[in-house]
């Protein structure tokens, strides 16, 4: 890991130090995702099962998962892994159920009603990836503030094995979550087929999950396209960025680094610190413990483009920290809570010593996907009115018109919308008794 003093630095220094790893939208890359969603559209389930032998190297029969399958899954399954899915799924639904946004009903004026009332998303694609690893836990937090928000139909695709199944721990979660439909899909493909819909896979509304950089591309495209579908929100690679004092343990500090470095090499982990010393300690804790990896050569590549900065106070390196926006944000600082108002952009924080980034990704209850590579400054993570629509009711009495139609009249009339104006005015007028009622002007 490169290290930097941040005071030292000047404006196109710290720009630097705060880059994330380009990502590039390479020509290959964008006209490959493009003949994808172009060939599902039109050619449907054999493109799909075409796509599927190419990139998967697997024939399938089917797309669909059957109950059959997830049966057999669920039976093979470690019970201790069953378990932990259960457990974990539990806490998922306890704080985003306690999150979810409520109706609210106000009165403006007298007689004026004003409503907000929540609506399910017709139908929601769930995207979870099984690329290096299988990903049952983004499974659990896709689908269950899916099933709180009250999704009538709930599909969900994860790419098929060589042996033409799924993931066993991601189909035991979708149907911990209530998935109505799994396919077994990946990829470009798979994100095309909720999109448009095909024979076997039903279009949906709006898709979410993470994905490589097929996946990624194709989000961002069906999400531009009027015959697409709606997105989460803008993904990119795994971030954290750890503020820690010189009270804090060097090992615990490099073990959430390393948490973050090892998802990918276009990972990017900091460490921001006024303490000399701990960013020394930390460098050589990251060496050692780097060194026992089974991803240590992920992780190697991802922290070759990460940094250790030198602050001159913490209070320095919450405006760093604000700056970048970070997907993860780890306070291991003494009283962690008294810093929390001072943070204005992150994707999820974590206070304190004994809160490492790892349970926010699996068991303590909110949300791991998160807005990354700085989104985190105007998007927020998936919660359950990701999955909702919001729509407003009003509802006004004769009196309640007579109270407010006058502002919006005169409102009318500033912007030379008549119609608009007449449409208040021709009631008011109706409201009037008939011996004071006078032409509406």
């Amino acid at each position: 890991m490169k290290r930097l003093d941040w005071n030292r630095l000047d404006e196109r220094g710290r720009a630097d130090a705060l880059a994330r790893p380009e990502q590039v939208r390479a020509d290959e890359l964008r006209e490959g995702v493009q003949r994808i969603l172009a060939a599902v559209r039109m050619h449907g389930d054999d493109a799909l099962f075409r796509f599927t032998n190419a990139y998967d190297r697997v024939r399938l029969e089917s797309l669909e998962v059957t109950a059959a399958e997830i049966d057999e899954a669920q039976a093979a399954l470690d019970p201790a892994l069953k378990a932990a899915i259960r457990e974990a799924a539990a806490r998922i639904e306890t704080f985003h159920r306690a999150a979810a946004p409520g109706s609210v009903a106000v009165d403006t004026a007298p007689g004026v009603r004003v409503e907000r009332v929540q609506r399910p998303i017709g139908r929601v694609g769930l995207y979870v990836p099984a690329g290096s690893a299988p990903l049952p836990s983004t499974a659990l937090m896709l689908g269950v503030p899916a099933r709180i928000a009250g999704c009538p139909q709930v599909v969900l695709c994860s790419p098929a094995r060589p042996d033409g199944r799924c993931d066993p721990a991601v189909l035991y979660a979708a149907r911990v979550v209530g998935a109505h439909r799994v396919f077994k899909l990946g990829g470009a493909q798979a994100i095309a087929a909720m999109a448009y819909g095909t024979a076997s896979v039903p279009r949906c509304d709006k898709l979410f999950g993470p994905g490589n950089a097929w996946a990624t591309e194709a989000k961002l495209q069906v999400s531009i396209d009027p015959q697409g579908a709606a997105i989460d929100m803008p993904a990119g690679p795994s971030e954290v960025l750890v503020i820690a004092d010189a009270q804090a343990r060097p090992a615990f500090v490099a073990a959430d680094l390393l948490s973050q470095a090892e998802h990918g090499p276009d990972s990017q982990v900091l460490l921001v610190s006024p303490s000399s010393a701990l960013l020394d300690a930390v460098a050589s804790e990251i060496e050692r413990q780097c060194a026992a990896l089974p991803r240590a050569a992920i992780a190697r590549e991802a922290l070759s483009h990460s940094r250790l900065i030198e602050v001159g106070s913490l209070d320095e390196a919450l405006a760093v920290s604000n700056r970048y926006a970070p997907e993860h944000l780890i306070l291991q600082v003494a009283e962690p809570r008294a810093w929390l108002d001072r943070v204005q952009s992150a994707g999820s924080v974590f206070l304190g010593a004994w809160t490492p980034e790892s349970v926010g990704d699996y068991s303590s209850g909110s949300n791991h996907v998160l807005p990354t590579y700085g989104y985190a400054r105007s998007y927020s993570g998936l919660s359950v009115a990701s999955f909702q629509k919001q729509i407003s009711v009003q509802e006004l009495t004769p009196a309640g018109l007579q109270a407010i139609g006058p502002c919006t009249a005169t409102l009318a009339a500033a912007e030379q919308l008549e119609a608009h104006r007449r449409a208040v005015t021709l009631r008011l007028a109706a409201l009037q008794p008939m011996d004071a009622r006078v032409p509406v002007a």
